[in-house]
């Protein structure tokens, strides 16, 4: 469908209705549908109805966490968010942020704050650590993994003043690094980028996470796994000082700005309306679902005669190619169903449990037709 939108900064404006309604129509057909029944490719979920309603009557009163005297309920709801999650990790304190990069970047400003001299991680951890490495000015060291994505412990170097960056659930493969073992002890800081499987915590998955409790701070994508609306996320710290160390006062501020972020919106309070909607209950049945869906899927394509599986799913994430390999016009033909991913230089199509609305014979169909037909 064609729009009529100006190609420069009109002089006089459509007015509220007719450019919502010009927008929304641009928005909804030109969108990605992350609750189809084959969406499976990316770590986006949709959003259940009482996060997008709360964020739209965040959007309407418009509070600001900078100065609690705009924000007296979302501040209270942050609280009451952070106090509930943190417990399940065993950590003391934390808040919300906009997204894991700066979860994790703040976690690393608080490691180098108490002495880390530099940064160690697998190589399969996300870019945003060796994106906060260099914006904090530190080395940054990528260890071997194994066969399964997981970090390589007897690769790593002396981590005596390195902050360790263990990841729980790779953004490639869903591997988890080892998150007890020597390794803990004898680093200056443990820093675990939970952003993806972090929420197995508050599941029958968690021990999955057994360990993650020994951490110094712990980051979670809560526009992942706990079905948020861009953009949420949450920096966790074992012990009180360590926020304190990222947190600066100033002359207009009632209280300390605490992270990398200045002005920040709601989040909290959207998350806290879904934690009140789903129950623990719920939010178990949805990451359950999500699972036992991967699992489906990734088993059919073991079973296929011309495709082949990495490996099983550990958190929700697989990867498989045709026997033929992975082509550019696989990835074209299966956008939205898979994702295209590199392991150890080879290219390889991926699948993610997001979606808990996703079919798992609709999504083996779609990819055994289009592998077939190539």
């Amino acid at each position: 469908m064609n729009y009529t939108l100006p190609k420069n900064f009109p002089e006089n404006g459509l007015g509220d209705e007719v450019a919502f309604e010009l927008i929304s129509r641009i928005v909804r057909d030109k969108s990605a549908n992350l609750g189809s029944a084959v969406s499976f490719a990316h770590m986006d979920p949709p959003p259940p109805k009482v996060a997008i309603e709360t964020t739209r009557l965040n959007a309407q009163y418009n509070q600001n966490l900078l100065h609690p005297d705009l924000s007296p309920f979302a501040t209270e709801a942050e609280s009451i968010v952070i106090d509930w999650i943190a417990d399940a990790f065993q950590m003391r304190n934390g808040h919300m942020c906009a997204g894991s990069t700066i979860a994790n970047l703040t976690a690393l400003w608080a490691a180098r704050e108490h002495g880390a001299k530099s940064i160690v991680c697998s190589a399969d951890a996300h870019l945003s650590v060796a994106k906060s490495a260099h914006i904090l000015g530190l080395p940054c060291k990528k260890v071997a993994t194994d066969k399964n994505g997981k970090m390589d412990v007897q690769a790593l170097p002396d981590l005596s003043n390195a902050a360790l960056v263990l990841t729980a659930g790779t953004t490639g493969r869903g591997a988890i690094d080892p998150l007890s073992g020597w390794h803990l002890e004898a680093s200056k800081w443990v820093h675990v980028d939970a952003a993806w499987a972090g929420p197995l915590r508050l599941s029958r998955y968690r021990a999955l996470l057994d360990g993650i409790e020994s951490a110094d701070s712990v980051a979670i994508s809560a526009h992942k796994w706990l079905f948020q609306p861009k953009d949420s996320a949450i920096c966790l710290f074992k012990a009180a000082e360590s926020e304190r160390s990222v947190s600066f006062s100033g002359s207009y501020l009632a209280t300390p700005n605490v992270g990398v972020q200045g002005s920040r919106g709601a989040a909290g309070i959207t998350l806290l309306a879904t934690f009140l909607a789903m129950g623990q209950a719920g939010l178990d049945q949805k990451l359950h679902q999500c699972i036992k869906v991967a699992e489906q899927v990734a088993i059919g394509l073991d079973e296929f005669e011309t495709t082949e599986l990495c490996c099983m799913p550990q958190t929700g994430v697989f990867n498989w190619r045709p026997v033929f390999g992975v082509t550019e016009q696989l990835v074209q033909d299966l956008k939205g169903v898979s994702s295209k991913v590199m392991i150890e230089g080879q290219p390889w199509m991926r699948n993610v449990a997001a979606n808990p609305h996703a079919d798992a014979k609709k999504i083996l169909n779609r990819i055994k037709t289009i592998v077939s037909r190539l």
